[in-house]
C-alpha cells in the first residue's frame, strides 16, 4: 500500500503553468529524489504535498496515521529559543531516551556540548537549520521530506548523514543538487519537467541512462511519424487537383491529421552547458604560495576580528580562552602550479581558516605567507558580495572585466549560472545572497587568477549549473585549492587532497578515491594491529580454497562488526552516564545559586561560605566532564 498518493495535481501562478496532471506515489522504505531544473516548481510541489499550498486540481493523500517531517531550504529566523529547544520538542523534553538521541545527532552534525545552552539567535542560518534537522532524525518519522539537505553541511558531516540516512526505516522524499548524495541514496528519481513528472527507477546516474534512452526513442518515434506524415502531404499536393485521384487524395489528408494529433512530443533540447573556454590566467612559478611556520588562533589580541564557525563575529565558550583556539602553530603548507587540492577534515577543523590565510584574508600571528614569482590570488568565499556594485545589473556588473570579452559571451556564461533571459537586466541590489555568490562566480572565472581558492562554491547551483562549472574549470591552467562538500565535484577536480585535523595537514598525492583507499586501508591496518582486540590475520603463506578464504573473511568481518558493537555499547554507556552527571551539576549549580540570592541564605552561619565551595567544585568539574563528553560523542560517531 502506498503511503502518499498524489493524483492529477495542477498547479498555475499567473500565465505560467508550474503543474500538470502531476501524479505519484510513495511507499514504505523508497526514498525519492525530485530533480528538474531550477524554477520547475519542486519546493512548490513539496509545499502541495504539505498542505501548505493549494493545488488548482488534483487531490494529495496519506495513508492513516502517517507521520511525517519537512526539512525546508531556509528556517524562519531563530528567537529565543536554546538549540537544544530546537532539537527537542516540547513533548519530547521529559523523555529521556529522545533527549539522549537528539543530543547524540546534534554532536554528529558538529555542535559541542557547551553549543546544547546557546541562543539560536547567536547561530548562523545553516546551524539553525542543523537543529532542525537533528529534531526531525530524532522524531523519526514516516515519510521524511527534504529540501535541499546537504547545503549547510560540511564533507564529513554530510557523509555521516548520508550513512545515516542509508539505514533510515521511513520513506525519504528529497530535492538535492548534490549528484553523489542522490547516487547513494535513491531508489527513484522523480523528475518535474515542462510540466510534468515522469518517475525513474534507480539512481540519478540510472535515471540519466534511462532519460537518454528514452529521449532517443522518443526522437526517433517522432521523426519516423514526420516522415510518414511529409509522405502522405506529397501524394495529397500531387494529386488533389485530378479527379481520378481526388478521393484518395481526401483519404491522405485525414490520415495526417490522425498522425498530428499522436505525433509524439519530444522533450526539450539539453540544458544549457559552458560549451567553451574561459580566459586562460598567467603562468605562474612552480611554487605558487608557501606558509612557513605559521601560527593562528582566535581569540588573541593579534586578531582584529573574529569570526565563529557557527555564527557571524559571535562568541562562544571556545571562543572565550585563547589557549582553546589556538588552530594552528608552526604550519608550513606549499602549493605547486597545476595543482588541485581539496582541503577536508571535520567540522571545525580549520579547513576554512586555512584558506582564508592562503588568500590573505587572515594575517599569520606568526611565520610569514609567501606568493610566488607571477602569481596572483583569486579568493571566492561562501557569502562573496563586497566585490559587487549594487548600483550596476547583472550584466553590467559581469561585463565589468579586463578580459576582451563579447557580450554574447557573457551572457552565455551567465546563462550557464541560472541568470537567463531578463534575470540579467535586475539590479545587483535586488539578488539574493546566492545570487550574488553565483554573480561573483561568474566574475571570478571570466577574469581568473592563477591560484584560485574557492570556499563552497557549488552552494546555490543546481546540477546543470554545477556540471558547467566542472567544465570551466576543468582545463584551468592555474593552481585550484578549494573546500566542498559536493563528492562528485571533488572527484571531477581534485588531484591531490589535504586532510585538516587537530592543527594538522596530512598530504594524499592523489584524488579523493586514492585518499579513501589509503585512509580506509590505515584504518584496516590500525584495526589488524591493535594489540589483544585486534583480528587474527589470514596467514598468507598456506594455500587456502576460494570457498575458505570467503568463509574466513566473512568470519573476519562478522567479529569487526561485533567488535564495533561492543566498542559502541561501551562508549554509548558511558556517554549516559557522563549526560546524567552534567544534567546533575546543572541542576545543583541552579539551586544553589537561587538559595545565594536569598537573604536568608545569610542568617545561617557559614551556610554562604559551604554553598561557594560547593559551587566551586560543581565550576571546576563541570568543563571536565563536558570535554569528556564531548570527546565521547566524537569517538562514537566515527565507530
Amino acid at each position: 500500500m502506498s503511503m502518499l498518493t498524489v493524483a492529477g495535481l495542477q498547479k498555475r501562478f499567473g500565465e505560467r503553468k508550474l503543474f500538470d496532471d502531476v501524479s505519484i506515489t510513495l511507499l514504505r522504505g523508497e526514498r525519492v529524489g525530485l530533480v528538474g531544473p531550477n524554477g520547475a516548481g519542486k519546493t512548490t510541489l513539496l509545499k502541495v504535498v504539505l498542505g501548505q499550498e493549494q493545488p488548482d486540481a488534483g487531490e494529495v493523500s496519506f495513508i492513516r496515521g502517517t507521520r511525517f517531517g519537512y526539512l525546508p531550504q531556509e528556517s524562519e529566523p531563530a528567537g529565543n529559543e536554546l538549540v537544544l529547544d530546537i532539537a527537542v520538542p516540547h513533548e519530547h523534553e521529559h523523555d529521556g531516551q529522545f533527549v539522549a538521541k537528539a543530543k547524540q545527532i546534534l554532536a554528529s552534525l558538529g555542535f559541542k556540548q557547551g553549543d546544547f545552552h546557546r541562543p539560536a539567535r547567536e547561530l548562523s542560518g545553516g546551524w539553525v537549520m542543523r537543529a532542525h534537522l537533528a529534531r526531525l532524525l530524532a522524531e523519526e518519522p514516516d515519510l521524511l521530506m527534504l529540501d535541499e539537505p546537504t547545503n549547510h553541511l560540511d564533507l564529513e558531516t554530510l557523509l555521516w548523514f548520508q550513512d545515516y540516512l542509508r539505514s533510515y526505516p521511513g520513506a525519504i522524499l528529497l530535492i538535492s543538487h548534490d549528484r553523489e548524495f542522490l547516487n547513494q541514496l535513491c531508489t527513484h528519481v522523480a523528475e518535474l519537467r515542462q510540466s510534468r513528472l515522469l518517475r525513474y527507477t534507480g539512481n540519478y546516474d540510472q535515471y540519466l541512462e534511462q532519460r537518454a534512452a528514452t529521449e532517443a526513442t522518443l526522437v526517433a518515434t517522432a521523426k519516423a511519424q514526420q516522415r510518414e506524415i511529409d509522405r502522405l502531404q506529397l501524394f495529397v499536393d500531387r494529386f488533389r487537383a485530378k479527379n481520378t485521384k481526388a478521393t484518395q487524395a481526401q483519404s491522405k489528408l485525414k490520415q495526417i491529421e490522425r498522425l498530428k494529433e499522436e505525433l509524439v512530443e519530444t522533450p526539450e533540447g539539453p540544458e544549457a552547458t559552458v560549451g567553451f573556454r574561459f580566459p586562460q590566467p598567467q603562468r605562474s612559478g612552480l611554487k605558487v604560495i608557501t606558509l612557513e611556520n605559521v601560527k593562528f588562533g582566535y581569540g588573541s589580541s593579534l586578531t582584529p576580528a573574529l569570526t565563529h564557525p557557527m555564527g557571524e563575529g559571535v562568541p562562544s565558550d571556545s571562543v572565550k580562552h585563547p589557549a582553546s583556539r589556538l588552530i594552528y602553530e608552526n604550519l608550513n603548507f606549499v602549493a605547486e602550479r597545476g595543482q588541485r587540492i581539496v582541503l577536508v577534515g571535520p567540522n571545525g577543523a580549520g579547513k576554512s581558516t586555512l584558506l582564508k590565510l592562503l588568500a590573505g584574508v587572515l594575517e599569520p600571528q606568526a611565520g610569514v605567507r609567501k606568493l610566488g614569482h607571477n602569481a596572483r590570488s583569486g579568493y571566492f568565499a561562501q557569502h562573496r558580495s563586497a566585490m559587487l556594485d549594487p548600483k550596476r545589473t547583472v550584466l553590467e556588473e559581469a561585463l565589468d572585466t579586463p578580459q576582451r570579452v563579447t557580450e554574447q559571451f557573457v551572457r552565455t556564461v551567465l546563462g550557464s549560472f541560472l541568470f537567463r533571459g531578463d534575470d540579467v537586466f535586475k539590479s545587483v541590489s535586488v539578488l539574493s545572497g546566492g545570487e550574488k555568490s553565483r554573480l561573483a562566480l561568474v566574475k571570478l572565472l571570466l577574469d581568473p587568477p592563477n591560484l584560485l581558492l574557492m570556499d563552497e562554491p557549488t552552494t546555490h547551483l543546481d546540477l546543470a549549473s554545477v556540471d558547467a562549472l566542472i567544465e570551466a574549470l576543468q582545463p584551468f591552467e592555474g593552481t585550484l585549492i578549494f573546500i566542498s562538500h559536493d563528492v562528485h565535484f571533488i572527484r571531477a577536480l581534485s588531484n591531490h587532497v589535504v586532510r585538516v585535523e587537530a592543527g594538522q595537514l596530512r598530504h594524499f598525492t592523489g584524488g579523493y578515491q586514492y585518499y579513501l583507499d589509503k585512509t580506509s586501508q590505515s584504518a584496516r591496518t590500525a584495526l589488524t594491529s591493535s594489540g589483544s582486540d585486534a583480528l587474527p590475520r589470514v596467514q598468507s603463506d598456506r594455500q587456502v580454497s576460494p570457498i575458505a578464504s570467503r568463509k574466513e573473511l566473512k568470519r573476519l568481518e562478522a567479529e569487526q562488526r561485533q567488535q564495533r558493537s561492543r566498542k559502541r555499547q561501551k562508549i554509548q554507556q558511558r556517554i549516559t552516564v557522563l549526560e546524567a552527571e552534567i544534567a546533575e551539576l546543572e541542576t545543583r549549580e541552579r539551586e544553589l545559586t537561587a538559595e545565594l540570592e536569598k537573604p536568608e541564605t545569610y542568617t545561617t552561619g557559614g551556610r554562604a561560605m559551604q554553598i561557594n565551595r560547593e559551587l566551586l567544585e560543581i565550576h571546576e568539574r563541570l568543563p571536565v566532564a563536558t570535554a569528556e563528553w564531548e570527546a565521547a560523542a566524537g569517538e562514537l560517531a566515527t565507530v
